[in-house]
């Protein structure tokens, strides 16, 4: 029996997502969770043939999050869902462990094709994710400066870019002012910058604002 676990802190979503797969896993067990927590619970209390998880979770990253799991539960096959686009997180969720990467504007048809082929041992991007990583490999070129950035560091700089200040940054990750001040050197060091106007004219190029 498949059993799968859809991780979303909105309930429409994880409703939507059941019924999607459903069409594609008759008689399939689902179960829900809504936040990094109660995911963790559930993947050590029980055996998942397959996680669909949303990379913006409320109380922790997902990419985060996806760290922990494979600690946790290094067998479990992860979907990651997201709203944004392949370009600006797919290859490092892929990096991260994830089994496979699909946006949420994706036709329903491809997340059950995603789903089966994950479930069955693969990895899964969509044609136009295959396209560009071959493409990427034939050109052997440099990575874009944001790809040298962390994790929390992509993250932070998606926060400046979007015009939030040190402070309601610290306090949206629960972090101190000191720390994201740090994390912004950080940042301008790597990217080879000297401002933010900087930082948000290469965010609006590279469509990475959050």
């Amino acid at each position: 029996m498949t059993k799968i676990l859809i991780a979303d802190d909105h309930a429409v979503v994880r409703r939507g997502l059941i019924q999607i797969l459903s069409e594609g896993f008759p008689g399939a067990v689902f179960g829900e969770a809504s936040n990094a927590q109660d995911i963790l619970q559930k993947i050590r209390e029980q055996k998942w043939n397959l996680l669909t998880l949303d990379i913006s979770m409320p109380d922790r990253s997902g990419l985060d999050l996806l760290a922990d799991i494979r600690a946790s539960n290094s067998q479990l096959p992860v979907l990651v869902l997201s709203v944004h686009p392949e370009d600006q997180y797919a290859r490092r969720v892929l990096k991260a462990g994830a089994a496979g990467y699909l946006s949420k504007d994706a036709a329903p048809l491809e997340l059950v094709t995603a789903a089966l082929k994950i479930i069955k041992g693969g990895r899964y991007v969509s044609p136009l994710l295959a396209e560009q990583l071959a493409c990427d490999l034939a050109a052997k070129s440099g990575e874009p400066h944001h790809e040298l950035l962390s994790n929390r560091e992509l993250e932070v700089l998606r926060m400046i870019s979007s015009g939030k200040t040190v402070t309601e940054i610290a306090d949206l990750l629960a972090l101190s002012s000191k720390t994201v001040s740090t994390y912004r050197a950080r940042i301008l060091i790597k990217m080879d910058m000297t401002t933010t106007a900087g930082l948000i004219r290469y965010s609006l190029e590279n469509h990475l604002f959050s």
